[in-house]
């Protein structure tokens, strides 16, 4: 009962994220309808489907209030960024190819790589900067900076592209003018895009008011993720007018690689797979890899930025400076490794798919196993902390 709980409140999340994530989707794609593909996956759809790890490490950082707190919202970004790396790509493949149209799938290697290097050199400024035995407002203030220069050169290099009149034009229907069922269906259901656009033509107005609801909503129920994945990680809890259980007694930051990162990425997961779909492959990958440089530098730094802006700097101990050393470095060299199976080759098709979904379950095993304190993990770990000593990061 003690584990149930908790991960009954996540499953919850997931859902409420996932629902509320189709209205991301629908609106972005009326207030991003001019940008050229890639460019849109990399701005606007890696944004909008990233606000689950922007309100997860704000909720993560003033209920927490502490070193743990930061250490969570470490765990949910970098963990949110290894699942986009390695399971979105790959289920984006193997849903394409399950449709029969295609075996496999080619993506722009200008696209791959311009996405891959940016990320990289965001992974290795993020592996510098935060760094030390305490964080102040400028550390966030200086990665969210590296985010807008990431945007302002996207958009530089963005060429121009004809305003889509099927989107821009208030007389055209929406594609899915055709969902059935009651408005009262509608709320029960979190079906945003029935809520606000409904049978009518999508136009600026309830786009953004669409876009703002599914903001809203995914803020709340980023309140109630943290919450559970603080309840797993203590040994006992308290659950108001239920009683006290049992949790599992680790740090939080390892509950929130798992658990608050997949469920963080639900949006991502859902935009990759239906461009994917309709064959906006270039835009499926670059979402994910768009959404890891949005996860690095402004879902962690808003966040402690205003966090120590208010409240003053954040103290780190000697186990969270070492776990988070651990897990930056971590985080490299898998993207690296996800860069170098993305570029081998003209195509990705079902091999890479299964490559890179197992080189994420390797991650989950190695983690469980750090987090109950196995021997060969620990050793693993001890050898990743090692270099970024030698190295003079930490």
């Amino acid at each position: 009962m003690g584990l149930l709980i908790p991960i009954l409140l996540i499953v919850i999340c997931c859902l409420v994220i996932w629902r509320a994530g189709d209205g991301f989707m629908r609106a972005s794609e009326y207030v991003g309808r001019n940008l050229s593909d890639g460019v849109r996956g990399a701005t606007i759809n890696a944004v909008a489907s990233s606000m689950p790890e922007v309100f997860t490490s704000f909720f993560f950082l003033f209920v927490l209030n502490d070193a743990n707190g930061f250490s969570g919202g470490i765990g949910t970004t970098a963990g949110s960024a290894i699942f986009n790396s390695m399971v979105i790509p790959s289920v984006s493949i193997i849903a394409v190819i399950s449709l029969g149209k295609v075996k496999k799938i080619q993506v722009s290697r200008k696209v791959l790589l311009r996405d891959g290097i940016a990320l990289i050199i965001a992974e290795l400024i993020f592996l510098i900067l935060i760094s030390g035995d305490s964080l102040d407002w400028y550390h966030g203030l200086l990665l969210m900076s590296v985010y807008v220069f990431y945007i302002f050169y996207m958009f530089s290099s963005m060429g121009k592209k004809e305003p889509s009149a099927s989107l821009d034009s208030q007389n055209t229907p929406i594609e899915n003018n055709e969902i059935q069922g009651s408005f009262a269906r509608a709320v029960l259901t979190l079906d945003l895009e029935r809520i606000f656009i409904g049978s009518f033509q999508i136009n600026s107005k309830r786009a953004w008011s669409l876009l703002i609801t599914s903001t809203l909503a995914i803020a709340g129920v980023c309140y109630w993720l943290v919450l559970a994945c603080e309840w797993l990680g203590q040994k006992t809890y308290e659950v108001p007018y239920l009683g006290t259980f049992e949790g599992l007694d680790i740090p939080v930051m390892f509950v929130a690689l798992i658990l608050a990162s997949a469920a963080s990425s639900f949006p991502d997961t859902i935009f990759s797979i239906k461009d994917a779909k309709k064959g906006n492959y270039d835009d499926a990958i670059s979402n994910a890899l768009g959404s890891n440089i949005f996860d690095v530098c402004f879902a962690l730094g808003l966040p402690l930025f205003v966090f120590t802006l208010i409240k003053g700097p954040i103290l780190m101990s000697p186990d969270i400076i070492d776990m988070s050393s651990e897990l930056r470095l971590l985080l490299l060299i898998l993207t690296i490794i996800a860069l170098i199976i993305f570029t081998t080759g003209k195509y990705m098709g079902r091999a890479k798919a299964i490559l890179l979904l197992s080189i994420y379950v390797f991650f989950v095993i190695y983690i469980v196993g750090r987090a109950r304190g196995n021997e060969l993990a620990l050793t693993f770990a001890d050898w990743l902390v090692s270099i970024v000593h030698y190295f003079n990061i930490n």
